[in-house]
This record gives C-alpha cells, structure tokens and sequence, in this order.
C-alpha cells in the first residue's frame, strides 16, 4: 500500500524533495494505520455480536434461578441471570463506544490522506500512484 513513483518513459521527471519524502511517507504511515484501526473496528464488532448472541441466549432460559457463568479475565464468576444482562449491556455499551472512538480516528485519518492525496497529486501528476492495491 506504500505510495511509490512509477517509472514510465517519455513523462517528465520531477525533483522529490525532502518536503515531498515527507508527505509519502506520512500517506505510508497513515494508510498503514487506516488499515490497522479498521481491523481493530472488525474484531470489537465481532465481540459486539457475541455479546449480542450470550444476551439473546441467556434472555431465552426458562429458569431464572439458574446461575450464569460470566468469564472476567480468564475466571469464569456464576451471576444470575439479571446480573449477567446487567453486566452484559455494560460489557456491549463500552465496545460501542470504543467502536465510535476508531471510527472518529478513522475519519480524522481519511481527512489527512485526503489532503495530502491534492498536494502529492499536484507536484507529481500520474507519476505517483497514491491508491491501495487491490491484491
């Protein structure tokens, strides 16, 4: 995904400052990260759905006397069955919340590739490819 220069015969060439190695470099590091934060937001998803899954599960028992095992760290604690929904939607409303942190870091991220997209785009024309492979 790192921005490269393309060598094509008969386009001009343009001098890379340092100034210019700079904003590649920084599109690199920001798509890198793009990349990693919506990762990140796919996995918090998939747990946001597990969550979902236990507290449909549990909604479904017949018997609300019986103890629920809920794992904190790697202990599994016995609640009962309110305590564990109760714990469940805190555990749910956290991911929800980091998921809307990433997205935010996300978008502030896009903002950054896009502004550098115009200035690279600008000095370098079709001599540098600035787009994500799709391999």
């Amino acid at each position: 995904m790192a921005a490269t220069m393309k060598k094509t015969v008969g386009v001009e060439d343009v001098n890379v400052t340092f100034e210019d190695q700079q904003k590649i470099n920084k599109f690199a590091r920001n798509t890198n990260r793009m990349t990693e934060l919506k990762d990140e937001i796919e996995a918090k998803k998939k747990s946001l759905q597990n969550l979902q899954d236990a507290s449909d599960d549990i909604m479904m028992f017949d018997d609300d006397t019986l103890l629920v095992p809920y794992q904190i760290g790697e202990v599994f604690i016995s609640h009962t069955q309110e305590e564990t929904q109760e714990m469940l939607e805190a555990a749910k409303e956290g991911l929800e919340q980091e998921v809307k942190d990433l997205d935010g870091r996300v978008s502030a991220i896009q903002q950054v590739l896009a502004d550098l997209k115009v200035q690279l785009y600008a000095k370098f024309g079709n001599n540098i490819n600035l787009e994500a492979d799709e391999s």
